[in-house]
């Protein structure tokens, strides 16, 4: 049976291998008869033969030409001339640099003074080395373990770090033995986010108020491990036009610092920073208590700031954080600062703090003995426009804080210290600037409110009005014989009306808010004026413009901009795409704590907080700021879905539409004499 089934399989196979041949065969015959032309369009045809002349007169490299193979990124070539050009990390620089001023370029000048932002902060060099050094010197191990029982809250499966140092020891013996580990701890863990917050507060002060406000006196209430003085020393570095930057301290015009505290841990620990960095001409002065002798004349006080920096939070009663603001203001400093937490309770403490200063400002003015004096009051600074009552404050009962935040570039003895990967940390803080003297006139020109995408606008219509000029010019000819009747110059008439167009520009954007200031001119020049003069301007206007106080809702056809404003109330404004594309783009690349300078095209509409009790438990839900409802919506709309909301629904739907038929029924039946 084997031998005849493979008998079988050669018979087959050999079968197999004629027909294949015979196809060979076919197929060679076939493909040996020429093919038959195939008609073309000419100008298909025309294409065909450049391409075949293209091919044919190019080049075929050699196997040793570098160009015949594929390059590896970054790898250089020879070039015809025989130089060897590198891959410059400098001009990408530049470009990326290009590419950022001429994104930010878009923006107005106003827009662009409001949104001035500091960004990720780092911490300075020699900060970082000196703490690196501190805790090379100390037990790491133990470090990390104090850092967790100190900052770290464990809440079941999650964990969060706090920024808050509230320790209290029981005995002198616990002091004299955690107070040093304990404030180690403090400076490798805190020490960086207090610095980011308070850099970010003179960065910002230092953009406001301009180059002439120069700061060289410190006095820090809460000094700690001295994040005041750092942040001070940095953010008040000279213009280095030599290009040699020097020490952080020979660079500052900071000439003397008063750190005013009570927990010898964290200043002995801030005096050993200085003594690894180097104080050299600066005078630094620690002290327990504010002294009579600390105090300055106040007609000497504009370079002199009073700090006090999460200092607010830790004290006791009411009347020690008042007596502290008291100490601040009559220390005779020009600026006085207060920074705390973005907690409900940390925006108490620098609302109450606020009010007391513009009260004393209040009471500065009536005071006979300050006549002499040439700044007379206070003002608010920042974050607020206006110096009437917080608007967000309500006393033991406020839900919404108006805080901030700053992003922080962790430095690894950070991320070591903690024990975590990520590069960088977020802290939100609340704070306000107060400064002696009666708030400044506003009532200026508004300048700077077109940008390049406000000049792109112009100018697409300018070229559609010119386009349309010269059509009715052409048929204006056409229909009088080759001569226009009107003799419109096209050129002359659109440099008029694009002239037409920036006086509607900088007049719509009146200064008022929200529709207007009849003090100020709505007819500006539009002469050129220079930069130091249009930042002199828009400073001066920055007083009065509204801050957003949460972050901007941005939908495709609308800003959506909840911001503190000039008449002490929290608005909400709507920017339409109507309203301008200059407008639009401001608003949608404006974001949490800027200032805006474009008024709303229609009537703000105010926000408030409920100020009604339910039961003496707390205030109800109301018309609230800054509350987006998704949550409370979702669950509405997840009860009306429900079967049993369903059910009730049709239920009553019937019973009105019976209702409705009976009615009707007894309408149009007439009055007829039934007998009985």
């Amino acid at each position: 049976m084997f031998c005849s089934h493979s008998s079988s399989v050669r018979v087959l196979s050999r079968v197999g291998l004629q027909n294949v041949a015979a196809l060979t065969s076919s197929a060679v015959l076939r493909s040996a008869q020429p093919n038959p032309s195939v008609p073309l369009d000419p100008t298909l045809k025309t294409l065909l033969q450049g391409v075949d002349l293209s091919v044919s007169s190019h080049k075929k490299r050699t196997a040793g030409d570098v160009r015949s193979r594929s390059l590896r990124e970054l790898e250089p070539f020879q070039i015809e001339q025989g130089d060897v050009p590198y891959y410059d990390m400098d001009d990408e620089e530049n470009v990326l640099n290009e590419s950022a001023q001429a994104r930010e370029d878009r923006k107005s000048p106003a827009a662009r003074f409001g949104s001035n932002g500091v960004g990720a902060v780092t911490l300075p060099a020699e900060l970082q080395r000196a703490i690196a050094s501190l805790i090379n010197d100390s037990d790491k191990s133990q470090l990390h373990s104090d850092a967790k029982r100190l900052f770290l809250d464990e809440v079941g499966a999650r964990s969060s770090w706090d920024v808050a140092y509230d320790v209290k020891y029981k005995s002198r013996k616990q002091s004299y033995r955690h107070a040093t580990r304990d404030a180690t701890a403090f400076a490798s863990v805190i020490l960086p986010l207090h610095y980011s917050a308070v850099y970010a507060v003179f960065h910002h002060l230092k953009h406001r108020l301009g180059q002439t406000w120069n700061v060289q006196r410190v006095i820090d209430w809460g000094a700690g491990t001295g994040s005041g003085l750092w942040a001070a020393l940095n953010a008040f570095r000279g213009n280095l036009t030599s290009g040699e930057a020097g020490s952080l301290v020979s660079d500052s015009s900071i000439t003397s610092y008063v750190g005013i505290d009570k927990r010898d841990g964290l200043v002995g620990i801030g005096k050993e920073l200085l003594q690894r960095t180097g104080s050299g001409s600066l005078s630094v002065t620690w002290r327990k208590a504010f002294h009579e002798s600390d105090r300055i004349d106040r007609a000497d006080g504009q370079n002199t700031v009073a700090l006090s920096a999460f200092m607010l939070s830790s004290l006791p009663s009411q009347l020690s954080k008042k007596r502290m603001v008291k100490d601040m203001w009559e220390s005779g400093a020009h600026t006085i600062i207060l920074v705390d937490f973005n907690t409900k309770a940390g925006f108490e403490n620098v609302a109450e703090a606020r009010q007391l200063l513009l009260d004393l400002g209040c009471k500065d003015l009536q005071d006979p003995r300050s006549q002499h004096l040439s700044f007379r009051g206070s003002h608010v600074v920042a974050p607020c426009p206006h110096d009437r009552p917080c608007p967000l404050y309500q006393p033991g009962a406020s839900r919404l804080a108006c805080g901030f935040s700053q992003r922080l570039q962790s430095p690894s003895f950070l991320r070591r210290t903690k024990h975590v990967k990520e590069g960088y940390e977020d802290i939100g803080y609340s704070y306000v600037v107060v400064q002696r003297g009666s708030r400044p006139n506003t009532a200026v020109e508004p300048v700077g409110r077109v940008g390049a995408v406000g000049k792109e606008a112009m100018e697409r219509e300018a070229r559609a009005r010119t386009a349309m000029l010269r059509e009715l010019k052409r048929a204006d000819e056409h229909q009088h014989g080759g001569q226009s009747a009107s003799g419109v110059d096209v050129e002359t008439e659109n440099q008029r009306h694009m002239w037409l167009d920036v006086d509607a520009v900088y007049t719509a954007t009146t200064t008022s808010f929200p529709h207007g200031d009849e003090n100020v001119p709505t007819n500006p020049t539009q002469a050129q004026i220079s930069m130091t003069d249009l930042e002199k301007a828009l400073r001066r206007e920055a007083y009065r413009w509204p801050r957003l106080v949460f972050p901007p809702l941005k939908k495709s056809g609308h800003i959506i901009i909840d911001a503190c404003t000039a008449e002490g109330k929290i608005m909400r404004l709507t920017i339409p795409k109507s309203q301008g594309k200059q407008p639009f783009y401001d608003a949608r690349k404006s974001s949490w704590g800027d200032l805006f300078p474009h008024p709303p095209k229609n009537r703000p509409v105010e926000r408030f907080q409920s100020a009604q009790f339910d039961n003496g438990n707390g205030p109800v839900r109301g018309d609230d700021i800054g509350k987006r409802a998704k949550g409370r919506d979702k669950h509405r709309k997840a009860e009306g879905r429900s079967y049993e909301a369903v059910d009730a629904k049709i239920r009553e739907e019937k019973r009105k539409a019976s209702r409705k038929e009976l009615a009707t029924e007894k309408r149009l039946t007439p009055d007829l004499d039934i007998p009985y």
